[in-house]
């Protein structure tokens, strides 16, 4: 079996990350963690958000990066990630926010086979120096 997949996205989310592609370049995503903004996806411009040693790299995403903070992974490392895309106004500096849209993340536990075949995550420094 192929190694597992911890973030993908539905095809809504594709079209919107396409979309904004187009119009911004290259892009990445950043996992909130809850303050002002609660829990969701941030889209930024490649390199606008500083990842660190701090963060880690879950996967691309239609070819971008997803990271979230290790404290937070902690919570979230027997999940398989799901970014999807709601109708609304999130409270953020995400790209998508001024389409009055926003991305947001489901999840479900990963199966005994899923956890068998997960590949190590890496650091967000790692993931740059690669």
């Amino acid at each position: 079996m192929a190694s597992a997949e911890r973030i993908s996205a539905t095809p809504e989310a594709i079209n919107l990350i396409r979309q904004l592609r187009k119009e911004h370049g290259e892009l990445m995503f950043h996992q909130s963690g809850g303050c002002c903004d609660g829990s969701q996806p941030m889209c930024f411009e490649k390199g606008e958000f500083k990842v660190g040693s701090n963060d880690v790299y879950l996967g691309d995403v239609d070819g971008c990066g997803f990271f979230m903070s290790s404290d937070q992974f902690e919570y979230w490392q027997h999940t398989k990630l799901t970014m999807d895309i709601v109708p609304g106004r999130g409270s953020s500096f995400s790209l998508e926010i001024p389409l009055g849209l926003r991305f947001i993340i489901r999840s479900r536990l990963f199966t005994d086979e899923e956890i068998a075949n997960l590949s190590p995550v890496i650091s967000g420094e790692e993931y740059y120096l690669e």
